[in-house]
């Protein structure tokens, strides 16, 4: 799996299509959602890890270090802040996925619900 996430480019900005292709690789790829619980009752991915982002500095060690993180939030802003929270802690394999789950929606999946 590594050699795929450094082929790709992993490891600062992804794009959604980079990671269906990774997802469909790899359907075990780490996917940590930093959304709050009520966007996330609107929409998500099957196989994300959530947590928060005001939550991360309590909850990081959850985060695998041992394997590609990809995290996401609506738009990509708040997905860049964990990132960075992440590297600065000496996670190296972390990616923000650009243009949050929006973009996921707009060019992977139209089934889920935008807000």
């Amino acid at each position: 799996m590594s050699d795929i996430f450094s082929a790709e480019g992993i490891g600062g900005d992804i794009t959604p299509l980079q990671l269906k292709s990774l997802l469909d690789k790899n359907p075990d790829l780490y996917l940590l959602d930093v959304r709050e619980p009520s966007e996330l009752a609107i929409s998500r991915l099957e196989s994300s890890h959530d947590i928060p982002l005001a939550m991360l500095p309590l909850r990081f060690s959850e985060v695998p270090t041992d394997q590609p993180v990809v995290v996401l939030c609506k738009m990509g802003g708040r997905s860049a802040q964990a990132v960075q929270f992440l590297k600065n802690r000496g996670y190296r394999n972390v990616s923000n996925l650009v243009g949050g789950i929006l973009r996921w929606i707009d060019e992977i999946d139209p089934s889920l619900k935008k807000y």
